[in-house]
């Protein structure tokens, strides 16, 4: 059998990414032979690297002719409607379209070669199925939740995330000036990491990040591995995040986080997290048991000072972060698509 994937944004090397390869990877375990459309093949090292996946059985073709000729078709849509031609088409959604003429005639036409519908989180779907009036299924992204662990902790607080506010507002900077705030309330022996990818026009936010940073134990740390990864997600205490503050999400969905898959991970290794209320990560932690939601910027700082300054409280949320983490595992998330392509 043969499988064709489309992914408009592999080179960002994000969490959708990371979705579209689990699920070839998933292909690959089922006999499928698998063509993913991308010009450049330097693109397999380049995902292998960051995600730490092995892609090496996985084949790219300049054009997927949008699945003629294949047995199953996976297309990560950027808003549009694609005309699918495989014997079985599945249409991803990563991102919360809004007022995209979701509803025209010509893609009510197109839908109807469109087998499932599949959006990353509850979030997501609700915009989804009001601009296309559709039903789509949820199905959360993949987190090897079993492959982060808890190392010996350390003073860090740390997040993970693209350094780029074009698409959401990741809002590194406004991490940066919250741990300096925190720094000066007489914690010196704690650190920010902020890592993560980087994308073109990520070269200005990154100088004003670093500037910000001097002075302070703050380290900028671009585009890491995998491995690197897990390593400093296990040594930290605490996960910031910033995403969405500031928007309004029911008028710029696309701009707040609309899954978090880093937050999981962190989780996962015991990193507590505290994450600015919004989009998908209000489905992830459950507020005062795994971790903290916070919507004023003194929220994030005084919810900081109670964990650190309660050792069996931290201890307690590091615990449950962990247990909550795994209903997002990759084993959960193979059952699901194995439902829809078997």
């Amino acid at each position: 059998m043969k499988a064709a994937i489309y992914n408009p944004y592999l080179d960002s090397l994000g969490g959708g990414e990371r979705y579209t390869l689990s699920f070839a990877n998933l292909l690959l375990q089922k006999d499928y032979r698998v063509d993913l459309q991308w010009k450049d093949e330097e693109i397999i090292n380049k995902l292998e690297k960051r995600f730490g996946f092995s892609l090496k059985n996985i084949n790219t073709v300049p054009d997927i002719k949008r699945g003629d000729g294949y047995d199953l078709c996976f297309w990560v849509s950027d808003g549009s409607i694609p005309l699918l031609r495989s014997r079985k088409n599945i249409l991803h959604f990563q991102f919360p379209f809004k007022n995209v003429s979701g509803k025209s005639i010509l893609n009510k036409m197109k839908l109807i070669r469109i087998n499932k519908i599949i959006c990353n989180s509850k979030f997501t779907k609700n915009f989804i199925d009001a601009e296309f009036s559709v039903n789509s299924q949820v199905i959360y992204p993949p987190v090897d939740v079993s492959s982060f662990k808890a190392k010996r902790k350390e003073n860090i607080i740390i997040y993970i995330g693209r350094f780029s506010n074009l698409t959401q507002a990741k809002n590194q900077h406004q991490l940066i000036e919250n741990f300096k705030k925190f720094f000066k309330k007489g914690y010196p022996d704690w650190k920010l990491i902020l890592a993560g990818g980087t994308e073109v026009g990520a070269d200005e936010y990154l100088l004003v990040l670093e500037k910000l940073s001097k002075g302070y134990p703050i380290e900028i740390i671009k585009s890491p591995e995998y491995r690197q990864l897990k390593e400093l997600v296990g040594k930290a205490k605490i996960f910031w995040s910033a995403v969405g503050y500031g928007i309004n999400e029911d008028k710029e969905p696309t701009k707040v986080e609309h899954f978090g898959i880093s937050v999981v991970e962190a989780m996962a290794a015991g990193a507590i997290p505290l994450v600015y209320s919004a989009g998908g990560s209000k489905e992830i932690i459950k507020d005062n048991f795994s971790g903290f939601l916070w919507r004023k910027q003194s929220e994030l700082i005084n919810k900081t000072l109670t964990i650190i300054k309660d050792k069996r409280l931290l201890a307690d949320l590091s615990k449950n972060a962990i247990a909550e983490s795994k209903q997002f595992s990759t084993e959960n998330f193979n059952n699901n698509f194995s439902t829809i392509i078997e």
